[in-house]
């Protein structure tokens, strides 16, 4: 006897978590100090999202990267992302975690399609402009740059789970008999 199925009841708590989750990697993009990239040969030169530093061990010479327009776009792109990210969050909480509200689900998915509109946008701007303007050598992403990606592929799969729910409002209030993908006599 084995059968398999989709269990509604349980998006209403796990959609709320993967935005969870997707703050914290935004955050985690944001306040980054080890940099979006780095010099791959010799370590001598990274870049975050608001300075860029050369130097040596305990000798750097940092300056802002705040003077660039470009820089400045993709910080407020980036935080203007993460503020509708967190607005998002507030109102996935208080419309399925104690009753589920499917007409705020949508809304959740347009916000959400706007964070990540904006996101991309800031992610796309940055290594192009990086590359333009300081590029010199071979610079590899790191980790944090990556974290903003994973927020924003985060939030996509987001974006649909939140636009095909309200479909299933009877499956998430548990009030609709199982239907099972695959059940075998």
């Amino acid at each position: 006897m084995f059968r398999c199925g989709i269990a509604y009841p349980r998006c209403r708590w796990i959609a709320p978590l993967l935005l969870l989750f997707a703050i914290i990697f935004d955050i985690i993009a944001i306040a980054a100090t080890s940099g979006w990239v780095e010099d791959e040969d010799a370590k001598s030169h990274y870049a975050n999202m608001w300075k860029h530093c050369r130097g040596r061990n305990d000798h750097w010479d940092c300056k802002s990267l705040m003077t660039f327009s470009w820089a400045q776009a993709v910080a407020a792109l980036m935080i203007l992302g993460l503020i509708i990210l967190i607005v998002a969050f507030i109102i996935s909480c208080i419309a399925l975690c104690r009753t589920v509200n499917v007409t705020l689900l949508p809304v959740i998915g347009i916000l959400l399609l706007i964070a990540v509109i904006l996101q991309v946008i800031a992610l796309i701007i940055y290594p192009v402009k990086f590359n333009e303007l300081i590029f010199e050598g071979h610079y590899d992403y790191t980790w944090a740059y990556g974290f903003g990606w994973g927020a924003t592929v985060m939030m996509i799969g987001c974006i649909i789970l939140f636009c095909c729910l309200p479909r299933y409002e009877d499956d998430m209030l548990g009030l609709a008999k199982t239907k099972y993908i695959y059940s075998s006599a």
